[in-house]
């Protein structure tokens, strides 16, 4: 039987139905709109199948235009801006009805060394004998209202994701706005740098947003609370194994005018420094 991380690396392989035309399927698992991580990742899929093997991805800068319907496919349109000595610039356009819902900017770059120095990772308890989400899901069941109770805690979950902070999300106390998570694929992932770096950006948009109401004691599931991704962006500084245990180290360093500002930091177990991502989110409430 297909395990939830075969299915996503599935999803990942968008359809070539073009010259730099690709189509990304989407799941059926009850979602509203199509999942952020999902299109960023789908469209670096994209943007990767046109760049030759040997420059992986360095960087990604993306905008959420339009929330992605889950019940129909999306189309990614990939432009060829440069192709230079060193460096390959894409361009993504994701398409539903006729209409941009997102797009992407991605720089690669051929392998090289070079002059390097990171941030030391934070002392953090290990992931070892950390609950997972769905561990604390069912130790805090009798908090969470109803759809969240059913529908959060029976989704599969192609990463597991184990916060540092034991605290119940749907009972926040305000506290300041940083938090950890170790997450990891759960399950072997192919050995393609292309495919690991796809997977890395599909995960990396998941918890990041919620930092920047941590301050404010709310919780995700305020019904008076509107929240979006607005932006994604990624820097890659190392090659990466998602089937191992990463440190997602986050904050969020200023909220105003309705958007909260996100920053995270991806380590490896042994310290190395593989990942900077930026997010900046819709916090407010409705009107």
């Amino acid at each position: 039987m297909s395990t939830p991380l075969d299915r996503l690396v599935t999803l990942l392989d968008v359809e070539e139905i073009e010259v730099d035309l690709y189509r990304g399927r989407n799941t059926d698992e009850g979602w509203v709109r199509v999942y952020g991580g999902q299109v960023v990742a789908q469209a670096l899929a994209a943007a990767q199948r046109t760049v030759v093997d040997d420059r992986p991805v360095h960087s990604l800068h993306s905008y959420f235009i339009r929330p992605g319907e889950p019940k129909i496919p999306i189309l990614y349109r990939v432009e060829r801006e440069r192709d230079g000595t060193s460096f390959s610039t894409r361009r993504v356009t994701a398409v539903q009805h006729g209409r941009a819902i997102f797009v992407l900017a991605a720089s690669f770059q051929t392998r090289e060394t070079g002059l390097e120095h990171q941030d030391a990772m934070p002392e953090t308890p290990g992931p070892d004998g950390l609950l997972n989400e769905i561990q604390l899901h069912e130790k805090n069941a009798h908090q969470i209202p109803e759809p969240w109770r059913t529908s959060w805690g029976s989704r599969e979950r192609p990463f597991e994701f184990r916060p540092v902070s034991q605290h119940s999300p749907f009972l926040p106390i305000s506290r300041p706005p940083r938090a950890g998570n170790w997450f990891r694929a759960d399950g072997a992932v192919p050995l393609s740098h292309q495919v690991r770096a796809a997977l890395l950006a599909y995960a990396t948009d998941m918890t990041l947003l919620d930092n920047c109401l941590l301050p404010h004691g709310i919780a995700f599931t305020d019904a008076r609370l509107q929240a979006a991704s607005l932006d994604h962006a990624i820097w890659f500084h190392h090659a990466v194994d998602p089937s191992q245990w990463h440190l997602y180290d986050q904050s969020s360093p200023a909220a105003s005018g309705g958007r909260g500002l996100n920053i995270g930091r991806v380590f490896a177990r042994d310290g190395l420094m593989v990942a900077t991502v930026v997010q900046e989110g819709l916090i407010r409430y409705r009107q």
